[in-house]
């Protein structure tokens, strides 16, 4: 058990600086807490002196302690929320062990703390990874031995991360508990969640009136639900490929949960944890605006399944091959992962030879690992996937910031404007000058010769 949790502990905090900030999100996230940090205004979070209310405050009060305790201007803004994911893992192991017992806690939270998704978002300062750990955190303590106060209490963090959605989502957990709703209403819940929420909305409308209102309500909630102007617009199956995705390498394991669905389904804890993602599955694919971290409080839900059907087999061992099969992707997601968050995925190169190649030592590796006791082997798999996980951190974290930040081009340039039309450069930029970087075209007035 110490080995695991310092590798665990490793895998979250080693190389928190390996690269600069990425995405048009997280430098302007990073600005925010920085600007709470240094004016001490906590309460209206300001994006290069101007207002922002396309959030709640949770993510940028994070930052700003960060920034308060001297970190770094990437480990400020991300070791929060490192943290908050390893304090979440720990929650969701004692939680889990007292829901169903020691195997199911310790299958389920392996498989979480090393899948893509979780992993990734634990490593970057945006609002996925918050909102996700709360809401999950409110939904274990909503089921089984309820908690309902600090189930509210969880909640209210998790509407302070990111608004309606986690509201929204819990509503299965109120729907399946319809028998004992009495408990929800009580004055103690309620009045926990609302002490929760209510003080920063309240003294924000209070400052700023009703342009607050329509940003994070209007146009951030409602209008990313019914509206194209986000511009993220996906078709309805695309969570199908991304859940995949965020499950990687664990998403084989769903057929041994579909295998036991009748245990799942009887079992009143896990029965709700199910209405719980089919619920999410179809609310953000019927939203038009899509994107792959939305679906992030869903996955450790899903990992409880994929974690009691392993923890109930005899022989796991053989269930374990095709997950450490997909290890073998590492090397091809060396050449792809840097390209596809610098632009896209289409435009990165997609070696298919070495992915075959790597998946089928990996998968020679998969089978002689079944060679290990079987009361071990569990233990053996995940050791492997988390050492295999740190190694790509160490290798792949480079790349992306040579390829997607602007953190060496302004050690390197110290540029006075951002080239082209790439907004996370333009903001990246602006974050690590400390002032507004414009568009170079905004500064290049002069007139262009017409060519013949």
């Amino acid at each position: 058990m110490l080995a695991a949790a310092a590798l665990t502990a490793a895998l979250y905090l080693s190389d928190l600086t390996g690269m600069g900030l990425v995405s048009k999100d997280e430098p302007r996230y990073a600005d925010i807490g920085r600007a709470m940090a240094r004016t001490g205004d906590w309460i209206d979070p300001r994006l290069w002196g101007q207002p922002w209310f396309e959030k709640p405050p949770l993510l940028y009060w994070l930052i700003g302690l960060g920034f308060r305790a001297g970190l770094g201007p990437e480990l400020a803004p991300r070791l929060p929320v490192a943290l908050l994911s390893l304090t979440f893992l720990v929650f969701f192991w004692f939680r889990l062990r007292s829901l169903w017992d020691e195997r199911v806690a310790n299958c389920s939270t392996a498989i979480l703390a090393t899948t893509a998704g979780w992993l990734a978002l634990s490593h970057v300062a945006i609002t996925d990874l918050p909102v996700s750990a709360l809401f999950t955190a409110a939904v274990l303590l909503g089921v089984g031995d309820r908690r309902p106060i600090l189930a509210a209490a969880a909640l209210g963090f998790a509407v302070l991360a990111k608004s309606l959605p986690p509201l929204i989502l819990f509503l299965p957990v109120l729907g399946m508990d319809y028998r004992r709703w009495r408990d929800w209403i009580r004055p103690a819940p309620i009045l926990i969640f609302l002490g929760v929420t209510v003080p920063w909305h309240a003294v924000v409308w209070m400052r700023n009136g009703y342009e607050f209102f329509r940003v994070l309500f209007l146009e951030q909630q409602l209008g990313r639900f019914f509206t194209p102007e986000r511009q993220h617009g996906q078709p309805w199956w695309y969570y199908l490929p991304v859940l995949l995705l965020l499950l990687f390498p664990w998403f084989p394991l769903l057929v041994v949960a579909a295998a036991r669905w009748r245990e799942l389904w009887r079992d009143e804890k896990t029965r709700t944890l199910f209405c719980v993602v089919v619920f999410g599955m179809i609310f953000f694919s019927r939203s038009l605006n899509k994107l792959p971290g939305y679906i992030l409080p869903l996955i450790p839900s899903i990992c409880i399944f994929m974690g009691i059907g392993l923890a109930r087999l005899s022989r796991p061992g053989f269930a374990l091959i095709f997950p450490v099969a997909l290890l073998g992707a590492f090397p091809f997601a060396l050449a792809v992962v840097p390209v596809a968050v610098a632009t896209r995925l289409t435009a990165a190169p997609l070696p298919w030879t070495t992915l075959v190649a790597w998946i089928c030592v990996a998968l020679t590796l998969g089978i002689f690992l079944n060679l290990v006791p079987s009361n071990g082997i569990v233990e053996v798999v995940f050791a492997f996937a988390g050492v295999a996980y740190l190694c790509f951190q160490f290798q792949v974290f480079p790349a992306i910031d040579r390829l997607a930040s602007a953190r060496p081009v302004w050690r390197e340039r110290h540029l006075p404007c951002a080239p082209g039309d790439d907004r996370g450069l333009l903001y990246g930029l602006s974050y690590y000058s400390g002032s507004i970087v414009p568009p170079c075209d905004i500064l290049d007035r002069t007139p262009k010769p017409v060519l013949p």
